[in-house]
């Protein structure tokens, strides 16, 4: 019972609030000492610690995440935002939802150069939500597109969720990030197809933006749209396709992608000290909340696998009825709910290192269940009312917008999310489509030819010298 017990009293921890990563630790090195009396291990299996978290201090993929928290901070406050809504909200405003569209299509763009939740909802949030009120849209509706569009960087590359996944999976981010192209076009196309529908069924709730605001026509129009969209589409390359040509780890094109941003500011003559020093602390709290986390999950993970908390995962997850389909429905409703209490990073650095051991020996894609749980995690920032989109607009909406709008506005949107997590389970082809296959050779074509030793003759033995 030890193994259920440590889970238990960690998710007791995290109910009554206390911090996730001293919640880890003191869980662990509890049971630890528990577990040493009990004979499941001796004292010197904790040996084992401190290695573990050299480990983690000398992987280099992590250093990812600072560089693209880093240009997430600075893109978010470099004025790339506003000109990718304006510019594609008139181009959208002449049709009802128009300013809906825009808002999914500049949030995809914001998520594949930013990588941060954050950044997306408070940037369209503090532009896009008091036009949108302004020319008739529902609160309901406007709130929920905004939050909604923001979460799409958790699935589009270069999300940080990916690196981490990919880090706890022991697989390439490269691969990662191709296997999330296809359910990332798809979330996009899901959430603009509810926009028409509910701009055929409810029109009054999206109206048109009128005449007199579609100020910018013909080239003015598009050379607006262009200017917004050209250094965006530079910086994804920059990026991304540094890392999928081979160019480029992550981490050096994190690298360049934070030199990126600053350009980007630069032109956008916002490049100030003060932004810089804001982008430097956000950068410093995230990367160091995520190494905490990272060595509390250790530290809980050693101390759950010498009591044999593996085996009994295993057991309780491998035989489950319905086979890998069964597996994947429990696992992706257990996340969806732990997603309630539990952040992204909490996530995968607690529960994703327990299932994958299944997953593989169920012989799933964990490329394919890494992509899956990382469309399930999105639903965590639209939980209502837990859902860090959710808090990131109402830190940024006016009073007038009451919080039980944008609750109930999150509700359409979060199952479409769940829409797509079930598609995906059914269509894996949706993320290894994109996968190189790589070469494949048959194995019953493989001959090796063993040398006859009796064609080799023994050289002669010399005699002994009198």
């Amino acid at each position: 019972m030890m193994a259920p017990l440590m889970f238990g009293a960690l998710i007791l921890f995290m109910l009554i609030g206390f911090p996730v990563a001293f919640s880890l630790s003191a869980v662990g090195l509890f049971f630890a000492f528990i577990a040493i009396e009990e004979g499941f291990f001796t004292l010197t299996y904790l040996q084992n610690l401190p290695l573990s978290i050299f480990g983690i201090m000398s992987n280099d993929l992590l250093l990812a995440i600072p560089f693209f928290t880093f240009m997430g901070a600075i893109l978010e406050r470099c004025g790339l935002a506003e000109d990718l809504l304006e510019g594609t909200g008139q181009l959208f405003g002449g049709v009802p939802g128009g300013l809906a569209y825009a808002v999914v299509i500049v949030g995809a763009i914001l998520g594949a150069i930013t990588g941060t939740v954050a950044a997306s909802v408070i940037a369209m949030g503090l532009i896009s939500l008091p036009v949108m009120i302004r020319y008739g849209y529902t609160q309901r509706l406007a709130t929920g597109v905004i939050a909604a569009s923001g979460t799409i960087t958790q699935v589009i590359p270069p999300s940080l969720v990916l690196i981490v996944l990919a880090d706890q999976l022991g697989r390439s981010v490269g691969d990662m990030y191709k296997g999330a192209f296809g359910p990332s076009i798809a979330q996009v196309l899901l959430f603009m197809a509810y926009i028409f529908v509910m701009s055929r069924l409810r029109p009054h709730t999206m109206p048109p933006l009128p005449p007199e605001a579609r100020t910018l026509k013909g080239w003015a129009l598009w050379g607006r749209v262009i200017w917004g969209m050209v250094p965006s589409v530079v910086l994804i390359f920059l990026v991304l396709g540094t890392i999928f040509l081979g160019l480029a780890t992550p981490t050096e094109a994190g690298a360049m992608g934070a030199v990126g941003a600053m350009v980007l500011a630069l032109l956008h003559r916002r490049l100030t000290w003060p932004l810089v020093r804001q982008a430097m602390e956000t950068t410093m709290r995230i990367t160091a909340m995520v190494v905490f986390i990272l060595i509390g999950s250790r530290v809980f993970s050693l101390v759950f696998q010498g009591v044999n908390g593996g085996e009994w995962i295993e057991d309780m997850l491998a035989d489950l009825p319905g086979g890998v389909v069964g597996f994947l429905i429990v696992v992706n409703i257990f996340v969806f709910f732990i997603a309630f209490f539990l952040d992204f990073f909490e996530i995968a650095f607690i529960i994703v290192p327990l299932l994958a051991p299944v997953a593989a020996a169920l012989g799933i894609d964990l490329i394919w269940f890494g992509v899956l749980l990382c469309v399930n995690m999105q639903t965590s920032f639209m939980h209502p009312p837990f859902g860090f989109a959710l808090f990131y607009l109402r830190g940024i909406a006016p009073p007038s917008i009451k919080s039980s709008e944008i609750y109930w506005g999150a509700l359409p949107w979060l199952g479409l999310q769940v829409i797509l997590v079930a598609v995906l389970i059914f269509w894996p082809e949706m993320v290894t489509y994109w996968l190189d296959a790589g070469p494949t050779v048959d194995p019953n074509s493989i001959q090796i030819e063993m040398p006859n030793l009796d064609d080799f003759s023994a050289p002669p033995i010399p005699a002994p010298s009198q």
